[in-house]
């Protein structure tokens, strides 16, 4: 896995959010078309890996890469 660069810690406030949530209340995306259509094209990145699943599990530490910008899940 390549460096992430610069890294945001975000708080969602529980102990899991789904990816596609995650996206939006982090600030990567701003519509939940938008994340279904970026994950559908594999162009998002948990913990280095690029993963499909719209309704992905995320937990404390799990790293999330998409255009540039990688955030971490904090509860």
């Amino acid at each position: 896995m390549r460096n992430p660069g610069p890294v945001d810690d975000v708080s969602i406030g529980s102990d899991v959010i789904r990816l596609g949530q995650f996206l939006k209340f982090s600030g990567l995306l701003d519509s939940g078309g938008d994340a279904k259509a970026v994950i559908a094209d594999g162009e998002v990145r948990v913990n280095g890996e690029r993963e499909f699943r719209r309704g992905r599990q995320l937990v404390d530490g799990d790293l999330v890469t998409f255009g540039g910008r990688s955030v971490r899940v904090r509860p």
